[in-house]
């Protein structure tokens, strides 16, 4: 690794805020190198529940202008990346003992009031209809619209669309040491990547720091002489998939009598992902893992709502995410806020680190203006605004495209694609999907076949151009096919891996839309 000294910015930490950083401020003009100790969005980011929504629950905690504002960034997500942000609706049983029913009506209304703009279907009531999955005592039910996303891969997209703009992007690369050098009126960082020992120190005007869940251990580790007013608050997050318990591409949103909501959510054709749950978590966010009281919490909450009855046998995976919340002293996890706030710290006049605190995926764009805004006032050297919900996301063409258009242009384009084929394709790449299949006629000019539709074409992109290095990077974030593939399959690809030299090229610009 051989980097020019000097950075306008070092975003430290490769989840959805920092490339988000990455993307706005390179997109600003400044000259800006991120690093990200393992792979990008192998965090919180790859955890998430998979939703860009406003947040209906936030309405009991009043929180209005977080809602407000996630409720119009779902719009510019929708126009900017419509491959990756798609409508889906929701089914919200109603449990009267819980919360009476004119006052899930008007939080409906007010989530419907709270963005004027809307496109997507306006809330409403109904009876359950005789073929419900739902239970026969749930006789009311209430609906409404929000989005679903593919979490890990607006990470990654949101990556390319730094390095276009100029960025540099390190994966397992860690911050080792940072410091201000008052005499030079620098940020000094070290850099030590994990292949080799070749750490190198680099030099940047601004720091911002988007570590998330490592914020503390950051801040004492790294950079020991800075004491941060604020702490970041650690909640653990857990989904379990299980075969699909219904046949719609519908969503529920189950209430609890603990106050906790917990998704029943469509996933890839085949499966539900159910989640999440809202525990304190004490230990270090690289060891979260469900555990059996989890486990046991959302199979209980499935079965006092739908027909079909889950067991632990039933569940094919899961997962578990830290959120990174700021510590806000509520008793109780699911309470914290999901705001985010920005901590300016300024050892010299020009010169900044910003700490990003909480935050949720839905709001990760209005994060990234607001760090921008703050570096801006400081010194003034960034251009104004990058206007990124005016710019489509790389894959889409202008914004307004539909994902409907994006198929359709890439079917015209390579008829012998399969249906199958075509529709992750389209979904996951938008047209940037042309860089896998140019100058092939046949799915046997894809290469070698791993498995669940995976080509070594893909595989080889995925590599060239998305910073993927092994077979989880491919499965489980740059895809989501690793509960698809079976185990020798899994090895076939990482053998086919092994054998590849490394040529990824995926620091430089590609410059296709």
């Amino acid at each position: 690794m051989h980097l020019k000294n000097h950075f306008d910015v070092l975003v430290i930490g490769g989840g959805i805020n920092g490339v988000g950083v990455a993307y706005e401020l390179a997109k600003r003009g400044a000259r800006v190198i991120l690093c990200e100790q393992n792979d990008f969005a192998s965090g919180t980011s790859s955890a998430s529940s998979k939703l860009i929504h406003g947040g209906l629950r936030y309405l009991e905690h009043y929180e209005f202008r977080l809602v407000r504002e996630a409720l119009k960034e779902r719009e510019v997500l929708m126009r900017i990346a419509p491959n990756l942000v798609t409508p889906m609706r929701f089914t919200l049983p109603h449990r009267p003992f819980l919360r009476p029913a004119w006052m899930i009506r008007c939080g409906l209304f007010l989530y419907d009031f709270l963005h004027f703009g809307r496109t997507l279907p306006a809330s409403r009531s109904l009876k359950r209809p005789a073929d419900s999955p739902l239970q026969a005592h749930l006789d009311t039910l209430f609906e409404y619209s929000d989005c679903w996303t593919d979490d890990s891969r607006l990470v990654i997209t949101n990556a390319i669309a730094a390095r276009e703009q100029g960025a540099t992007l390190l994966r397992d690369t860690r911050c080792e040491h940072l410091s201000f050098d008052a005499a030079d009126s620098v940020w000094r960082a070290t850099l030590r990547p994990k292949a080799n020992d070749d750490a190198q120190t680099v030099s940047a005007t601004h720091v911002v720091n988007t570590t998330g869940p490592w914020m503390n251990r950051f801040f004492s580790q790294q950079l020991p002489e800075f004491k941060p007013r604020y702490r970041v608050r650690l909640v653990k997050g857990s989904h379990i998939i299980v075969p699909r318990i219904h046949n719609t591409q519908d969503a529920y949103i189950l209430q609890n009598e603990d106050q906790r909501i917990v998704f029943v959510l469509p996933y890839l054709d085949r499966f539900s992902l159910i989640g999440t749950t809202d525990r304190e978590y004490q230990g270090e966010p690289e060891d979260v893992a469900i555990d059996d009281w989890e486990t046991d919490y959302l199979i209980k909450v499935v079965n006092g709502h739908f027909n079909r009855q889950l067991s632990r046998k039933d569940i094919v995976s899961s997962f578990s995410g830290v959120r990174p919340l700021l510590d806000d002293e509520s008793s109780n996890p699911a309470q914290i806020t999901r705001d985010y706030t920005l901590d300016l710290y300024t050892p010299a006049e020009g010169k900044s680190l910003v700490s990003v605190y909480g935050g949720k995926i839905t709001t990760y764009r209005k994060l990234a203006e607001a760090v921008g805004a703050k570096l801006y006032a400081q010194n003034g050297t960034f251009a104004n605004p990058a206007h990124t919900e005016a710019d489509p996301l790389p894959g889409v063409a202008f914004c307004g495209q539909t994902l409907s258009q994006i198929r359709d242009t890439i079917r015209n384009e390579f008829p012998w694609l399969p249906e199958e084929l075509l529709d992750r394709y389209s979904k996951s790449y938008g047209l940037r999907c042309r860089l896998i299949l140019a100058h092939r006629q046949s799915l046997e000019d894809l290469g070698a076949y791993f498995g669940a539709g995976l080509y070594a074409a893909e595989v080889d992109y995925l590599r060239a151009e998305e910073w993927a290095l092994n077979a989880e990077d491919i499965l489980y974030r740059r895809s989501k096919l690793g509960l698809l593939i079976r185990e020798d399959q899994k090895q076939a690809l990482q053998d086919y891996l092994a054998t590849q030299r490394c040529s990824s090229t995926a620091t430089e610009p590609v410059g296709i839309c």
